[in-house]
Parts: structure tokens; sequence; C-alpha cells
């Protein structure tokens, strides 16, 4: 029976971690590769954006501009969701967040999700570590989920003029030459010619602020990775299994600069991205990306990420994406979001709050997996029609128009009443 005392102490965990040592920081084993992870199980706690609540307002003047223009009244189809994401087309603000070499249940849901983003027209992000574990995908030794066959995937489905392809790179694809593979790479000289691919600086995710990928891999695979990866081995001795840990990365102000500047130089054809995590100076990294010439900075709210993270990361580090987007403020650049984003509401809320586009992890993680040939366009296509009827409502007609004024805050409404006239002010 699990007892936990008012304090925060919980014995069974304390019993857990007697039994289990090192591999009780991290979720059960056995889930890894079978369960969606990035959170803890059980009731979510309430953030800033699901107090928030969008206000229509009672005079509508942009409904009446609308009413002029089609010369009948307008409706939620009226609403047009096309929006420029990061440099790219989409055909709604949404984008398909970074994961890397992810597999559930012998599913390939990385090329899976490729493809169905692709057809909805959406930019794809393809997370680190693909080439590292899974291969490049030149020699298809890697049972086709190398970096090259996601690419093919996503671009072999994608309509003309829509979407575009983000390769992500953390401190171990640099050192393989990632961003270099992929902008030699003739097959990709119909993105470079379109303006369709962009390289994402990785500085950070939502799932482990501060820390770099982990990932669990078998015993032999442990071996061959030995040489790009620390391996500990947290399981225990005899365990088929060793925890994979990449390194986070060292950023400064001057090295973010720096780096996006070498990007624009060495990539010059190439979109930049810049993705943070949600730490407590996320707008100061955020204006210094934007003015070095990031076409994009993504940052992960600590709602955000599937990655295998230690539980103290998932339930205590790291601030919500509501606060991120309050510090932010009104972004100087293209600001998209990531965390517990599956539905319009919450999409509509982070666009009000400053955002250009939220992007899809977990749930498109879960929808490919539910359905890997319609799951994810299904839950986009019903996500995108909550958002028509909720820009509606707010009378008007495209994301880019909602703005603070769309938003009601608890906290705000409290300020506020504390600051109303007493009758002894009068």
């Amino acid at each position: 029976m699990t007892t936990l005392h008012a304090d925060g102490f919980c014995e069974a965990a304390v019993r857990d971690r007697a039994r289990r040592g090192t591999a009780a920081v991290f979720p059960a084993q056995d889930e890894y590769g079978h369960a969606l992870l990035g959170a803890l199980p059980g009731p979510l706690p309430a953030d800033q954006l699901d107090a928030a609540r969008l206000v229509p307002p009672v005079f509508m003047p942009r409904r009446l501009e609308k009413l002029i223009e089609l010369a009948r009244e307008p409706l939620h189809s009226d609403v047009d969701l096309v929006t420029d994401v990061g440099g790219f087309r989409a055909a709604l603000p949404v984008y398909l967040s970074a994961f890397g070499s992810t597999q559930v249940a012998s599913v390939d849901l990385g090329a899976a999700a490729a493809r169905q983003a692709g057809t909805l027209g959406i930019p794809m992000v393809v997370g680190e570590n693909v080439v590292p574990v899974n291969g490049y995908g030149r020699l298809d030794d890697a049972g086709g989920r190398g970096l090259r066959d996601r690419i093919g995937a996503y671009a072999d489905h994608v309509a003309d003029g829509f979407g575009g392809v983000v390769v992500q790179q953390s401190t171990e694809d640099a050192d393989a030459e990632v961003w270099n593979l992929v902008y030699s790479d003739p097959s990709a000289l119909p993105l470079l010619d379109s303006g369709r691919l962009a390289f994402e600086l990785k500085v950070g995710q939502g799932a482990k602020p501060g820390l770099g990928g982990m990932t669990v891999v078998p015993a032999d695979t442990a071996d061959r990775l030995a040489e790009q990866f620390a391996m500990e081995p947290v399981f225990g001795p005899g365990a088929n299994a060793a925890l994979r840990c990449a390194s986070p990365g060292t950023f400064t102000d001057e090295i973010l600069r720096q780096q996006i500047r070498l990007m624009r130089n060495n990539f010059p054809r190439a979109r930049v991205w810049v993705k943070l995590h949600p730490g407590r100076d996320v707008a100061h990294a955020a204006r210094v990306a934007w003015a070095a010439g990031a076409d994009a900075v993504t940052v992960d709210g600590a709602e955000g990420g599937t990655g295998w993270a230690p539980t103290a990361f998932l339930s205590g580090v790291g601030l919500p994406l509501g606060e991120c987007l309050r510090r932010i403020g009104r972004p100087a650049g293209c600001l998209l979001v990531t965390g517990r984003i599956w539905e319009g509401l919450r999409a509509a809320k982070c666009l009000a709050a400053g955002a250009t586009a939220t992007g899809l992890g977990r749930a498109a993680l879960i929808a490919a997996h539910e359905d890997p040939g319609r799951g994810l366009v299904r839950l986009v296509e019903a996500m995108a029609l909550e958002l028509r009827l909720l820009v509606s409502a707010l009378g008007k007609y495209h994301p880019d128009a909602l703005d603070h004024d769309d938003l009601w805050h608890p906290a705000t409404a409290t300020d506020a009443l504390s600051t109303e006239p007493q009758p002894s002010d009068v």
C-alpha cells in the first residue's frame, strides 16, 4: 500500500529505492519501448494555461469587415488557418515536434508520424540522436529507421508549397556531422530548392531541462555506442540494459550567438531554428536567438517532452509553458511552443499568449501508435475544427489576430480587484 504523508514523504517510494537503488530514479525499465513517457502517472496539476479562459468580446468589428468582404454573415469555416511557421507555409499553426529514435511496441512511429505530417502539410522536426543510434539511412542497416528514411517518408507525402523538414542537432549529432550529411545529400536538393529545410540547434528540452538525452539501450547496443555516449549501469549488475546519457551542451549568450552565425554562414539555404528548455531566463535566451537571426525559437514547457527522464525532472524541474509565455511576453520573432498540447483550446490559448504555432509531441506519438496510417491526421483534423470554431468565436479570422486581450487569467482578475478604487479613496 502506498502511504503519502502530508509533507510529501512516500513510504512506497523509499521501499522501492531500497530494493532497486539507482534504477528507481527513472520510470520502470520494462516500460521503455512499450509506453509513451514524458509525464508522471495520475492526474496532472493545473497550470496557468488550464486556468486561463478565452473571452470573446461583445462587439466584433472584424466580423463586420468579414461580412462586408463576403457579402454574407461569416462562419467558422471562413477562418484561414494557413500560417508561416519558422519560414515554412503550414496548413495550420501546428508542427510535428521533435522526437528522436522513438519506437514503441515494435512500431516505427518516426516514419508513421512523418508520412502523416507530410499529408497534413505541417512542418516536421526530426529530433536528436537518430543518426548516432539508427544511422543515416544510406546503407539501410537500421531497418529503415535512419534519418534519411524519415525525411523521405515525409517528402513523399507532403503537398507542394506546404510543410518543411527541420533537422535537430545535439552535441553528439554535431560529432556525427548530421547537418553536413543532410545539406550535402543530393536527395535533400528538392527541400533546399523549395526553401523547405531547416536546422534546429538544441539547447535543451522540456522533459529534462539542463540534461542531455537519455535512452535505455540493450547491452550489445551499449557496447556499440560506448564511444559516442556515456553509459550508466543504473539498472544493476547483470541487467541486459544500460542508460545511454548524452551531453547537454554548454551555452552562454555569446556561444549561442556564434552558433547561429555559423549556421547561417555554413548552411545559407537552410532556415535556422533554436530549441530552448523552460529555464528561468527563457525570455532572455529567446531574445538573444532572435537578435542573432534565428527564424524560429521553440520552447518546451516543463509539461513537454516524451523523453526518458528521471522522475524528479518530470515532477519538479522547469517552468510550466504558461509561465514561459508570460515571461517572454510579446515575442520579437516566430515563437513555437509545446507542452501538453493535443486539442484546439490549449493551442488557441498559446496563440493568444504570443505563440505563432504549437507543436504536437507525445500526442502525435499516441495518435500514430493508435493508427499508423491515419491516427495523426484525424487528431489534427479535429484540432483544426476546434481552432476555427474558437478563432471565429473571438470575432477573428486568422490565428495571428489572437492577442492577450482574448485571454482571461484568474490571477489578473484578482490583481485588478485589489486595485479598484475603494470608497475611502474617492
